[in-house]
């Protein structure tokens, strides 16, 4: 028997509301055994971020390695990635890994505060090495603008940036809309030369939205691991973070941004 292992690739956030903090208890709420990578410890709260400390190459290879040798992952989640280093580290060690798991990226670049987390080069050393063996690739609309060179407006903006995404070399590329303002949510996932598919969902009016991405890119890779195909996880993801979100609402965590109530209805761990 077997816990369903999925493995974080990220940073650390001292306020628990985002990277790996929120990526460990997004697997542990959807029935998932949860490791980690940890590239840069910083240091936040609700407020903002206030420093930014990376950890060195040597050690992040040696957790990657640890980890990979032994509590095999069947889903990968890759978050923050502050260094061009880094990211060589990491194409390394996963090339050498089966490459057949799954792989979700979140090309976490601006925090909510406007903090930038991540060096320029870092931008294209993540296209060029990462976007070719990654399943999918989850931008929120800065981030898409960022990695597509175009402006985001609307829905139509969104699909034309993640078929440039696409074209950079992605196989797909989830384009996320929570920062578009409207009634509506709208994502849409390119793949490939297939139809973009938009999903929608209803606004959540909530000031505790910190930790979003890092939870949506986490329960897509919970959910590929329990072995639902792309679209399946990325709604069954979508419908975790809304109930997620509407349960955090009207909770006060610290003076700024609070986190999601990721535990508002958790799975045991799944044996398999």
């Amino acid at each position: 028997m077997n816990y369903i292992n999925v493995l974080t690739i990220a940073g650390s956030d001292s306020g628990g509301g985002a990277g790996i903090q929120a990526d460990l208890k997004t697997f542990s709420a959807l029935g998932c055994f949860g490791t980690s990578v940890i590239t840069a410890v910083t240091a936040q709260n609700t407020m903002g971020v206030r420093s930014v400390h990376g950890i060195p190459d040597e050690m992040i290879k040696d957790q990657l390695q640890a980890v990979l040798e032994d509590i095999l992952p069947v889903a990968i989640k890759i978050g923050m990635i502050n260094r061009a280093e880094v990211v060589q580290v990491i194409e390394k060690e996963l090339k050498a890994y089966n490459q057949s798991v799954p792989v979700i990226l979140d090309p976490v670049m601006v925090a909510t505060s406007g903090h930038r987390l991540i060096e320029p080069d870092t931008v294209n050393q993540l296209i060029e090495k990462l976007f070719p063996m990654v399943s999918l690739v989850t931008p929120n609309i800065d981030e898409a603008i960022i990695l597509s060179g175009q402006e985001i407006h609307n829905l139509d903006d969104m699909i034309a940036a993640g078929k440039k995404i696409v074209g950079k070399g992605a196989k797909a590329v989830l384009v996320k809309g929570g920062h578009l303002a409207g009634p509506i949510i709208y994502d849409v996932l390119i793949s490939g030369a297939e139809i973009p598919v938009v999903l929608e969902s209803a606004f959540i009016s909530s000031k505790n939205l910190h930790g979003t991405g890092c939870t949506l890119s986490s329960a897509i890779a919970a959910e590929m691991a329990k072995g639902n195909n792309l679209l399946s996880a990325i709604k069954n993801a979508k419908n975790y973070i809304s109930n997620a979100l509407q349960a955090g609402s009207e909770v006060k965590t610290g003076q700024g941004n609070g986190p999601l109530n990721h535990f508002f209805n958790p799975l045991k761990l799944i044996v398999q």
